[in-house]
Parts: structure tokens; sequence; C-alpha cells
């Protein structure tokens, strides 16, 4: 289990992108400071763009020691040498299916909301990972704050040994919040794609939040 005092930064890319695009903002981010994972989230894409889109940012993100993982295709992820897939609305069962397909040693991160019973269940099942949120106010998913986000980070910190991911609306400002409740990770998504002096900007100024909570 990663120290709550050493959490990590764990980014997620935007909803829509342009591939070709993007690979160069993605290595502009990743090369600005450390980076435990970059989750591929396009929610609204085919197979076929899902596939070009891990082509063309799979080899960026393994390149700078980045776990790279995809957003619920777990048959696309092993096929593409990925190191996982995080899972939206995971049953115990589709943890263990995940796992089969991938490998024991592949990552299962499991998105529990603030449900304590889905995110144990999850973790009982061997993810490898849960996230909690949204913590805060996020327009990237145009939802408000949960209330129970940091109670249940707090509740899981201490209950479990499996690490938990912090999501929702957080930035170089606001994740000390996160952190104090137990994080291991805190994700970020606008704070860095769309930070005003590039994602290269935005890593730094979290990588710096960061090392201020420790």
């Amino acid at each position: 289990m990663t120290d709550r005092h050493d959490c990590q930064l764990y980014l997620v890319t935007p909803p829509e992108f342009d591939p070709a695009a993007f690979a160069p903002l993605v290595e502009e981010a990743l090369a600005a400071g450390p980076v435990a994972c970059l989750q591929l989230w396009l929610p609204e894409a085919d197979d076929d763009r899902l596939r070009t889109a891990a082509k063309a940012l799979r080899g960026v993100v393994q390149g700078h020691d980045t776990a790279f993982v995809i957003n619920g295709h777990v048959k696309l992820a092993a096929y593409l040498g990925c190191d996982g897939v995080h899972l939206d609305h995971a049953s115990a069962a589709d943890v263990k299916a995940a796992k089969k397909v991938l490998g024991e040693d592949s990552i299962v991160g499991v998105s529990a909301r603030t449900s304590r019973h889905e995110a144990m269940n999850a973790g009982e099942a061997g993810a490898d990972y849960v996230s909690f949120g949204p913590v805060f106010d996020t327009a990237t998913k145009g939802l408000p704050a949960d209330p129970a986000a940091l109670s249940a980070i707090e509740w899981w910190g201490e209950m479990m040994e499996v690490p938990c991911v912090a999501v929702g609306g957080i930035t170089a400002d606001n994740l000390t919040r996160p952190v104090e409740a137990g994080a291991d990770f805190i994700c970020a998504v606008s704070a860095v794609w769309n930070h005003p002096d590039g994602p290269g900007a935005g890593v730094r100024a979290l990588t710096r939040a960061l090392k201020a909570t420790r």
C-alpha cells in the first residue's frame, strides 16, 4: 500500500480528443513529473476509435514507466498489451473475470463512487485499487461533489490495504483534503489537460502541491 503521505498522481484523459494531436500533450505531461497511471477514457468512442487512441498513447505512456489502463474494455486492453483496465459499476465477478483475461499481474481498478459495500466487494475480489468520488464538483462529468466521498476515503484507509484513488474536481489548490483523508492517488483530468499553460504546467503544479502535503 502506498503511504498516505506519499500520494501519487493518476491521470485520466479527456472524454474526447484527436489521438495524433493528443499524444504530444501526453508526452509533455508525463515528462513534467511522476505520474503513476494514465487511464484512457473515451466514453463515446466505438471500438475502432478506442483502438486507434490506445495505440497512439500506449507507447508514450509506458515509455515513462507509467501504467496505462483502458476504461471498461478488458479484451482490448489484453490485446493491445496495456497494463490493465478500469471498471465502472463492477461486481466481484467482473473483477475476477478481468483478472482471468488480463492475468494476475495486471491492474484492475474499480469505481466505487461512495459505496463502501461495492468497494469492499471489489477489494475482496482482487481489485488493485478502488476509486471514491466525486470529492469536489466536477465539470468533466457534470456531477456535484458527494459529501460522503471524503469520509469513504478515510474509512477505507483505516480498514483496507488496497489503495484508493480520490476522484472528481481535484486541483493543485484543493488536493490537501483528499490526501489528508488518506487517498493513495489523486485523479486529475481538467487540472492537467485544461491548464492555461499546458499539461506540463498542470502536472508540475499538482506535483508541487503533493510534495507540500508530505
